[in-house]
């Protein structure tokens, strides 16, 4: 992954609407269609939040891209993917995806894979019909 991933995820960052945790997060994921971002939207109804990896994901479906090739994730503490998140990158990316998480400085806190985020990961792959 390039450094232009990580300057995405660290942009897309500022946008994010935080206003009860103050934690925002920005989230660039490469797929073979391009490069979508995302970031994290809270609601004074903490069900309805949508984080940004998986803002980024659905961007990327809405667009027609369902294979994820890197993920670059931005917090203020270089923070991982939930486990919601986990579960939705498992679903549009081979296990040795992989993904690095980095702090507002964009130092690399974490670098890993899907499959190490999400081992045994309940996939479209892995289901037998």
């Amino acid at each position: 992954m390039t450094s232009e991933r990580i300057q995405d995820a660290l942009d897309v960052r500022q946008r994010a609407y935080a206003p009860y945790s103050n934690y925002f997060v920005g989230a660039a994921i490469m797929t073979d269609a391009g490069v979508f971002v995302g970031c994290n939207v809270e609601n004074a109804s903490y069900g309805l939040c949508n984080c940004a990896e998986r803002t980024a994901v659905f961007s990327a479906v809405a667009a027609g891209a369902k294979n994820i090739t890197a993920v670059v994730v931005a917090t203020r503490d270089g923070g991982s993917p939930c486990g919601a998140c986990r579960q939705v990158l498992a679903e549009f990316a081979e296990a040795d995806c992989p993904v690095l998480c980095v702090n507002e400085s964009g130092i690399i806190t974490l670098e890993t894979t899907v499959g190490a985020l999400l081992p045994h990961a309940f996939t479209p792959r892995n289901l037998t019909r």
